[in-house]
Formats: C-alpha cells, structure tokens, sequence
C-alpha cells in the first residue's frame, strides 16, 4: 500500500507506460494476471489540446480496468496543464504523471522527455503548473541522468519534490544507454534516502526474485515493471508470489499460446482486425521466444494480413505442441 499525495493504492508494484504495449486491450490482460494499478501509454499534451483522435484513442479505459493512471509527455507548461484538468475530470484516473525520462530521439528533440532532465527549471515549472491545476496526484518518471556520467538524478528528484510531486519513478540508466546495459540500483537507492515522497524503482525487473532484490537494495516505495511484461502478463503473480515466498509456476507454452490468442482477440475488439494485424506482430514474437520450432511461424505471421489465419496458425501450433505432450 502506497500514499501518493491524497490517494492511497494498495499495490507496490505498478505496471510502466510504454508506447505501443501499454494499450487497452494488453492492460485487460495484465490487470486480469494480477496487476492493479497500470499506466496508460504516453500521451502529446499538444497532440491532445489540438484534439488528435489517435491521441484520444490512447485514453480509453474499459470497464474491466481499475487504478488508471495517465503519463503526459510535452515542454510547454500552460498546456501540459490544461491536458491535466482536462484528464482529471474523469473519475476512472487516479493520477497524472509526467514523462521526463523517454530517451527517444524525436521525444528529445523537441525538448520533451529525457531532455528535460537537461532542463530542471522548465521541469520544475511544468509539476507546479499541473499542481495546480489538478486534485489528483502529480508524478514524475525520469532516470539516472542525461550523458553517461551525467549523475543528476538525486538533485533533480529533489527540486521535483520541491515543485509538487507526490511520487518519482527512477529508471537506473542514462538516458544514453536508452535500454542496454545494466539499471544502477544504488542511485534509486539515494533518492529514496533523500526524498519524504514515494520512490518508485524501475530497470530489470523481469523476474520475481528482481522485483525482491530492488526493494532490497533500494528500499524503494513500490517497482514499476516495463520490459519483464512483453509476452508475459503473469509476471506480476511471479512478483506476488515472490514478495510472499511462495513458489511461482511458469505457465506451460500452450498456455502461452493460448494468452497469446486471447490478446488477438482483444486486439481485433478494441482496434479493429487492420491494426490489430499490425500491432499483435510484436507481441506475438515475445509470446513466442524461446519456443521450438517457432521462427517459421513467426515468418508467416509477419506477412500474413488475415487475423483469422493468424489465429488458426496459432491454434494449430498449440495443438501440436499439446499432441506431442500426450504421446
């Protein structure tokens, strides 16, 4: 269980905003294994006053969601503001969080994301802003620094603090390592010794005994899950299990399958079988890593435009895999 400003959720661990992975129909999925507060896929503030539909269609939440929390990405702060009084009307959010963390180039160049860690004042500006405009809590997610060796984390979780923020999520990498290399846990660790708000650690966590290791190392408030997610919504029963010490059971590839099919599904309900199509390409090739025999069906996949064959293809691999099994 975890205050953040007037809200107390009865979670520690939380599932990261992720861009093409966070939507609503994988959220139905995780929330059904386990998860109980997850964030919706970063949204443009600008893209959202200007009235995108696309930007829109980020936001919807379904009636099997609970503790929806929405992430923000932008520079300017009168509309970043606005977005969040906007979004505060609907009772099914229960809190607004700031990107200062995306390490993507075309994020960065516009001055958003990561980059604001370069800019701390406009940062700042941007949580007193949105404070101000919402009862619902403010936080943050951002990372170790900028430039590798960039070590500016604590004093810019600090100065968030100071601006509002009722909660900070730290990734332990720079944002020049975008996602290689190793999450520093000592700096989560630092910031949650300096600050009275809730620190959240977020890098590596793809396994329970992870999840146990970075509240053992950091003394952090709760985790936020990311990577660990792609093709495996039971990641938070292993966490669960983990922080209870009790023995997890990895589910059985057709089970695998079998989830993989039901996102499929969901995909084709909430988007339409056009994107779906698109979009489920990935997910399917995390469900399907590591798997025997998997890499041609994976190539027919990738080029198939008919999300009913898509399915049958997969039906038959699980039955195959089942078959051989039994004998």
């Amino acid at each position: 269980m975890i205050r953040i400003g007037k809200k107390t959720v009865d979670t520690r661990v939380f599932l990261a905003p992720m861009a093409g992975i966070t939507d609503i129909s994988y959220r139905e999925i995780v929330m059904d294994r386990g998860c109980t507060m997850a964030f919706t896929e970063m949204v443009s503030a600008k893209a959202l006053h200007y009235g995108s539909e696309n930007t829109r269609e980020l936001l919807r939440i379904s009636d099997k969601e609970k503790n929806i929390a929405v992430q923000l990405f932008g520079s300017e702060k009168d509309i970043m503001a606005r977005m969040a009084a906007k979004l505060s009307e609907n009772e099914d959010i229960v809190l607004i969080d700031v990107n200062m963390g995306c390490p993507a180039p075309k994020i960065v160049k516009n001055g958003e994301g990561s980059a604001l860690m370069q800019d701390p004042k406009k940062a700042s500006e941007i949580i007193r802003e949105i404070r101000k405009a919402t009862d619902k809590p403010v936080t943050c997610k951002t990372r170790r620094g900028f430039g590798m060796g960039d070590e500016t984390a604590l004093d810019f979780a600090k100065r968030m603090e100071d601006a509002g923020a009722d909660m900070i999520t730290i990734h332990g990498r720079f944002r020049e390592q975008y996602y290689t290399g190793k999450s520093d846990r000592s700096i989560i660790r630092k910031v949650k010794e300096a600050l009275s708000i809730p620190v959240i650690g977020n890098g590596d966590i793809f396994t329970g005994q992870d999840a146990l290791d970075m509240f053992n190392e950091t003394n952090c408030d709760g985790i936020m899950v990311a990577r660990g997610v792609l093709g495996n919504p039971w990641i938070f029963e292993e966490i669960e299990s983990a922080l209870q010490g009790k023995d997890y059971r990895r589910p059985e590839q057709d089970e695998v399958i079998s989830m993989a099919i039901r996102h499929y599904r969901n995909a084709i309900r909430h988007d339409g079988e056009r994107k779906a199509v698109r979009e489920m390409r990935k997910h399917l090739g995390w469900y399907l890593k590591g798997m025997k025999n998997s890499t041609d069906l994976k190539v027919r996949i990738n080029t198939e435009e008919d999300p009913e064959v898509v399915i049958h293809l997969l039906e038959e691999y699980r039955e195959s895999m089942m078959s051989k099994v039994i004998a």
